[in-house]
């Protein structure tokens, strides 16, 4: 067992939610409640990690970050190292791959919530800011939840943009789904079994623990 993986797997998924979370609230409700001109090309760019393959999305990255890129030029420039093959670029490589999944619940659980609300926190003096925070923040939880929880389950499974992007580096970005990798390389079956079990352990509890979550919140509000 590589328990060192496990810690980089566990440290990707919970700062790709952290990153991605407040971004997938602003986007999600944008899309939800707003109309503008390009929010069907805005939902097609979201959708994209989806249906690229990962090893595609993993190249167009790994250009994006490379030591060419402007982007990989300032990180350089700041952090005196290149963006590839570092935890960082695979943790921001992480945050791109995930936006679906933290965008598309939240967007659909802002658009459960009847428009009328708005109009009648509106009509009670409530400002735009209060109403997002007192009404629909609440409204919306089981769908934020939804969404933290699906991002790091698919965070610890990720493989194709992780391998093609952050490599393999012991304690910097070998997560638990390369290690598994390695070891069926190395014909080590049992080390990638007990790995790939726990894994799937841990994406079972996660998906158990939204669920009831959900389920409890849903009681609550009604």
């Amino acid at each position: 067992m590589d328990w060192t993986a496990l810690g980089v797997s566990l440290r990707l998924g919970v700062g790709t939610v952290a990153i991605l979370l407040p971004f997938g609230i602003w986007l999600g409700r944008l899309l939800a409640v707003r109309q503008f001109r390009g929010k069907v090309l805005v939902e097609a760019l979201v959708t994209v990690p989806l249906v690229l393959p990962p090893t595609v999305l993993g190249f167009y990255l790994l250009v994006t970050f490379g030591a060419r890129s402007p982007l990989g030029q300032a990180f350089q420039a700041i952090a005196g190292q290149t963006l590839p093959f570092s935890f960082e670029g695979l943790l921001l490589a992480s945050a791109i791959a995930n936006i679906p999944f933290v965008v598309q619940p939240i967007q659909r659980g802002f658009e459960a919530i009847p428009g009328d609300i708005r109009d009648a926190a509106s009509c009670c003096g409530l400002t735009p800011w209060q109403c997002f925070r007192r009404i629909e923040l609440p409204l919306a939880w089981p769908s934020l939840l939804t969404a933290a929880m699906l991002t790091f389950a698919h965070t610890l499974g990720e493989f194709g943009v992780v391998l093609m992007v952050g490599g393999n580096l012991p304690g910097e970005t070998r997560t638990m789904s390369v290690a598994i990798y390695d070891r069926m390389q190395a014909f080590d079956d049992r080390s990638a079994g007990l790995m790939a079990a726990t894994l799937l352990l841990v994406a079972v509890v996660t998906l158990m623990t939204t669920t009831m979550l959900s389920r409890q919140v849903r009681r609550r509000r009604d």
